[in-house]
C-alpha cells in the first residue's frame, strides 16, 4: 500500500491490532508490547490509528492528534510512509493547515512524496476556507515527481480547483487526463453546476461512458437549484427508466422540482416510491423535502402528517411548516408551530422569523408580531433584514399604526426599501392619512417609479379625501411615464418573492427556490 512499510508484527499482536476499536485499546496494546520487551513499530501503531480508528469510529480530535504526533515524533528519520500517515490523519481530522505544514516539513526534510501523499495534501488544500496558491504549487510538485498522471492525484487536483472556483483549471486537468473514471466526470459536472453552467454540465453528463447515482444526483440538484423544475423531473424519470436507484440527494432535488412547479401528482408518486421501493430511509432531509413539496402545493394536511411522523426535525423542517401555514393564510398555526420550534430547542433563522411575521400579518396578530420582532436580535441573535421590516410595516400599516411605522423607519439601521414604504402607503390608504401617504409616495417614486401600484394607491388616497384634482394628476403622471399596470400583488407576498435562495438551502441542496 505504502512504500517502506514496516515488517508485520507477531501474529497475536497483529490480531489485537486488527480488532482494535478504541484509542484507549490501542494505547493498551502499545503499553503491553513495551512491557513484554517487544515494542511495536511506531509506524504500525500510527497506521492502526489512521486506517482503523479514524475511518470507522469517532474519537476526540485532540486526543487522536496528540497521540499521532507523539508516535510520529518518536520515529527516527521518518520515511515517506509515516509522513503519509500523519498527513492522512490530519486531513481526516479536518485539520487542513497542519496537514499542509506536515507536507512542507516532509519536503524540507528531503523525503520524497508518492502517489499516496498528494491526494491527502490536496484534499487538505480543498478544505481551506479561502482560495490560495497552494493548490497550483502542490500541482507543480506532483509534476516534478512525475506523479501528476496518477488517476487519484488528478481527481483530487480537479476537486481542489473546482472547490475554489477555478473551473477552467479543473477542466484542463480533466482534458489532459489519460484515464477518467466516474469521479472525474462527477467532479467536472459539479464544478459547472456550481457556476450555473448547466448546459456544459449536461454535455459532460451525456458524454460519460458510465454514470453512477452521484452523476444523476449532481445534475438533478443543479436543475432544481436553478429553478428548472420540468427538466429536473424529466431527468429523474430518465434515471428511473435506466434502472438507477435514486439516493437522498436525487430524491430531495426531484421533490424540490415538484414544489417549484406545483406538480403535486408527481410529488405524491415520489412519496409512494420512497415508501415502496427506495432504500433511502425517510431521513430529515427527504422528509423536509416532502413537507416543502406538500406545503407549496397547498396540501398542508399532508405536509403536517409527514412532519409529525418525522422523528428528527431540523430548522428547515420547522421553516417548511411555519412558512407553509403563513403562505396559505393559516396565521395562528404558523405562530403555533413557531412557538413549538422554540420550545423544542431549535434555533430559528431569518426564514423562521419571516414566516411567522407573515403569518401574524395574515391573522392580524399585531401584538404577537411585535413581541417576536423585538426579540429577534436581542434574544435569538438573528439580524433583522429589510424583508422583516417590510412585514412589520405592512402589518402595522394595515392595523392603522401609521406613526409607529414612521418611528420604525427612522430607527432602522439601513435605508427603508420599497416594501417598507409600500406597507406604510397601503396603511395610509386604508385610514385616509393623506399627509403621511404623500411622504411614502415621494420615497417610492425615488425607489421604484415604474411600479404602477403606487400611483393607483395614491390616487385612491386622494379620491377618499375627495381631492379630485390630485386624482387626475396621479392618472396623468401614470400615463406620462408610460408605466404599465401590474397584476395585484400584496407587499407580504412580494416579501417572500424577495427571499434570497441561499437562505432556503439544505446541506447545499436548495429546497426553497
Amino acid at each position: 500500500m505504502f512504500e517502506n512499510q514496516p515488517p508485520p508484527p507477531p501474529k497475536p499482536i497483529k490480531t489485537l491490532l486488527k480488532n482494535c476499536k478504541t484509542l484507549q485499546h490501542l494505547k493498551s496494546i502499545h503499553a503491553h508490547s513495551i512491557t513484554k520487551s517487544h515494542p511495536l513499530p511506531l509506524p504500525t501503531l500510527l497506521f492502526t490509528l489512521t486506517n482503523t480508528l479514524l475511518t470507522h469510529t469517532h474519537h476526540h480530535h485532540h486526543q487522536c492528534l496528540h497521540y499521532a504526533l507523539s508516535l510520529f515524533h518518536h520515529i527516527p528519520n521518518p520515511s515517506t510512509f509515516p509522513f503519509n500517515l500523519l498527513i492522512k490523519t490530519q486531513t481526516l481530522l479536518s485539520l487542513p493547515l497542519p496537514s499542509i505544514l506536515t507536507f512542507i516539513h516532509m519536503r524540507r526534510s528531503g523525503v520524497p512524496p508518492d502517489t499516496h501523499t498528494f491526494p491527502f495534501v490536496l484534499t487538505a488544500c480543498s478544505r481551506l476556507s479561502v482560495p490560495s496558491s497552494l493548490g497550483p504549487a502542490i500541482h507543480s510538485q506532483s509534476l516534478r515527481f512525475g506523479l501528476a498522471g496518477d488517476l487519484f492525484v488528478r481527481n483530487t487536483l480537479m476537486k481542489v480547483y473546482s472547490n475554489h472556483g477555478f473551473v477552467a483549471d479543473a477542466r484542463q486537468v480533466f482534458n489532459e487526463s489519460p484515464v477518467r473514471d466516474a469521479f472525474s466526470h462527477n467532479t467536472i459536472i459539479d464544478a459547472y453546476v456550481k457556476i450555473g453552467e448547466l448546459g456544459i454540465a449536461r454535455r459532460v453528463f451525456d458524454a460519460m461512458p458510465c454514470r453512477d447515482v452521484v452523476s444523476w444526483g449532481t445534475l438533478l440538484s443543479g436543475y432544481a437549484r436553478m429553478g428548472r423544475g420540468e427538466e429536473a423531473i424529466g431527468l429523474f424519470d430518465q434515471m428511473l427508466a435506466m434502472g438507477f436507484m435514486p439516493d437522498g440527494v436525487s430524491l430531495v432535488a426531484a421533490l424540490s422540482a415538484c414544489a417549484q412547479i406545483g406538480a403535486l401528482d408527481r410529488g405524491r408518486a415520489m412519496h409512494e416510491y420512497i415508501g415502496r421501493r427506495s432504500p433511502v430511509s425517510l431521513n430529515v432531509y427527504v422528509s423536509t423535502a416532502l413537507v416543502d413539496m406538500y406545503a407549496k402545493c397547498g396540501c398542508m394536511d399532508l405536509a403536517r402528517e409527514v412532519f409529525e411522523a418525522s422523528p428528527y426535525k431540523n430548522v428547515f423542517a420547522w421553516n417548511a411548516m411555519v412558512v407553509g401555514f403563513a403562505m396559505h393564510g393559516h396565521g395562528e398555526l404558523s405562530v403555533e408551530y413557531f412557538y413549538r420550534m422554540l420550545k423544542g430547542g431549535v434555533q430559528p433563522d431569518g426564514v423562521s422569523f419571516l414566516g411567522v411575521l407573515v403569518g401574524c400579518s395574515h391573522a392580524g396578530l399585531v401584538d404577537t408580531a411585535r413581541w417576536i420582532f423585538n426579540r429577534m436580535e436581542g434574544v435569538y441573535g438573528v439580524q433583522r433584514e429589510l424583508k422583516h421590516y417590510g412585514c412589520m410595516g405592512d402589518l402595522m400599516g394595515r392595523a392603522g399604526l401609521i406613526e409607529e411605522v414612521l418611528d420604525m423607519i427612522k430607527d432602522m439601521p439601513m435605508e427603508a426599501d420599497a416594501f417598507v414604504w409600500g406597507g406604510l402607503l397601503g396603511g395610509c390608504r386604508i385610514y385616509g392619512n393623506v399627509e403621511v401617504a404623500e411622504i411614502a409616495f415621494k420615497r417610492l417614486m425615488e425607489l421604484d417609479p415604474d411600479d404602477s401600484g403606487i400611483y393607483t394607491v395614491m390616487a385612491n388616497v386622494y379620491a377618499n379625501a375627495e381631492r379630485w384634482d390630485d386624482v387626475g394628476r396621479m392618472r396623468r403622471l401614470l400615463d406620462a411615464r408610460g408605466v404599465k399596470k401590474n397584476a395585484g400583488c400584496s407587499s407580504v407576498r412580494r416579501e417572500f418573492v424577495a427571499v434570497d435562495d441561499d437562505e432556503w438551502t439544505l446541506e447545499k441542496i436548495s429546497l426553497w427556490n
